[in-house]
């Protein structure tokens, strides 16, 4: 096979493009196909070039499926089907989207930049991870909740960082650059580079200083309904790309423990085994978590339940660490949480075809003229796992209905459903991206999500 030339993380992270044999994409139960450009021939093409670009996504695509390939249970397809089609320019945004059919690139014109989000294994990474999580999870796709939607965009960042560890260079730069404490801002926590950098042109305030989002920050748990709904990139607000740092902030401390429990100091190796150990741990966590309204707090008492199955609690002080320090889980869940003895992982898994509980709402309150029915965050709970309110006591979950509207809410301030009497959304098009979509059912309306941005 010939040797091309990729980028092995954002284009903007700092390292020089490496050559490596071409990639080959996947084939079924979780194919990949590039479906809008033909596969150039396998050179070493010029970084801003078609043939680069076409390379490097395809390098980041194989590696990403390879890996969560490795930690899903056996037969997992995407909702797509057995191939996931890939579109690499799908036209002029400053994004990238899931649209459950399918994933979307873009480009844009910024600063006299063109910045090709296709380019960068980050945003691609980040959006196979939407796909994956889809794969595993399908409940969480209408669920009407911030803690949800937020949790997808974390998966997101969660699987940008542990596909780059797959790569030994990165680990070994992140070693040499962080000194073994890991829990440090580096180039494996600063996520999208280059698209924050693009952010920044438009509006200054809208990403963090070096990168989209950084996995090493200073966030800790709060309801996202006690949160303004925009803030500058400095602080959280309950938009889901904002509240996911939350999560993805626990993750990486959680995850820099995990290396920590392996080796000290730690070598490329451990890096490597705790990657994987975290991608098992996470998907076994979320197959087993009810979706509720403090989804955070129960994914990660899973995540401690599926550490005493699998590594025999190897990894509890860790995600403890992680998920009480930041508050996601209070003290006396997670050692609840750590000490039930319970029936086994499959036990636990929610069936794929088990819907949320379907609730209908009163259409005044959304400025409707029909109610409107929701995917409400209210399937039954196994584990009375709380997050932690500001005295560190547990923090009582709010009603689902309440978190379901306060969501829709949202929506509608912010643009983002399309209305019975507009077109269906089309994430190709101008204007603001829709990510939802009322139906018209008649004598009432219903919410459907259309993807994930």
């Amino acid at each position: 096979m010939a040797n091309v030339r990729v980028w092995e993380d954002d284009p903007l992270a700092g390292a020089e493009p490496v050559e490596r044999a071409q990639a080959k994409l996947p084939k079924s139960p979780m194919g990949i196909s590039i479906a809008d450009v033909a596969a150039p021939p396998a050179k070493l093409y010029e970084p801003g070039s078609k043939g680069f670009r076409y390379w490097t996504a395809a390098d980041a695509l194989a590696r990403g499926t390879a890996f969560w390939k490795s930690v899903a249970p056996r037969g997992t397809s995407w909702q797509a089907g057995k191939t996931l089609p890939v579109r690499l320019d799908a036209g002029e945004k400053l994004n990238a989207v899931y649209t459950r059919g399918d994933l979307r690139f873009f480009h844009a014109d910024v600063a006299g930049t063109t910045v090709y989000t296709g380019e960068s294994p980050d945003v691609v990474s980040h959006e196979l991870g939407h796909a994956v999580l889809d794969a595993v999870r399908p409940q969480l796709w209408d669920a009407m909740s911030h803690e949800v939607a937020a949790f997808h965009e974390s998966f997101g960042d969660m699987s940008a960082i542990l596909v780059a560890l797959q790569q030994p260079a990165v680990r070994e730069e992140v070693l040499a650059e962080t000194g073994g404490s890991l829990y440090r801002s580096s180039r494996l926590s600063r996520v999208a580079e280059q698209l924050g950098w693009g952010q920044r042109q438009r509006q200054p305030c809208a990403a963090e200083t070096d990168c989209l989002r950084n996995a090493v920050n200073c966030f800790s748990y709060q309801r996202p309904a006690t949160l303004p709904l925009t803030s500058p990139a400095v602080l959280l607000s309950s938009l889901p790309h904002s509240f996911s740092r939350v999560f993805t902030g626990g993750f990486f401390q959680m995850f820099a423990g995990m290396v920590l429990a392996l080796h000290r100091p730690p070598t490329s190796d451990d890096l490597l085994q705790a990657s994987n150990d975290a991608g098992r741990l996470l998907v076994a966590a979320v197959r087993a978590a009810p979706v509720v309204p403090d989804y955070f707090a129960q994914v990660a008492a899973h995540l401690l339940e599926a550490d005493a199955e699998l590594f025999d609690g190897r990894y509890a002080a860790a995600i403890q660490f992680g998920m009480a320090g930041r508050g996601i889980l209070s003290l006396q869940s997670a050692r609840a949480a750590a000490a039930s003895p319970g029936p086994g992982l499959a036990a636990h898994t929610v069936s794929a075809a088990a819907d949320l509980p379907l609730s209908a709402f009163g259409g005044a309150e959304f400025g409707l003229d029909r109610p409107v029915l929701m995917r409400v965050p209210g399937q039954p709970r196994r584990l009375a796992a709380l997050a932690a309110g500001s005295d560190g006591g547990p923090l009582a979950a709010a009603p689902a209905e309440d978190v379901a509207s306060g969501f829709l809410r949202e929506l509608l301030l912010r643009q983002r459903v399309a209305l019975p009497q507009e077109p269906d959304p089309d994430p190709d098009g101008p204007g603001p991206l829709k990510t939802h979509r009322l139906v018209d059912q008649g004598d009432h309306l219903a919410v459907e999500r259309v993807l994930v941005d």
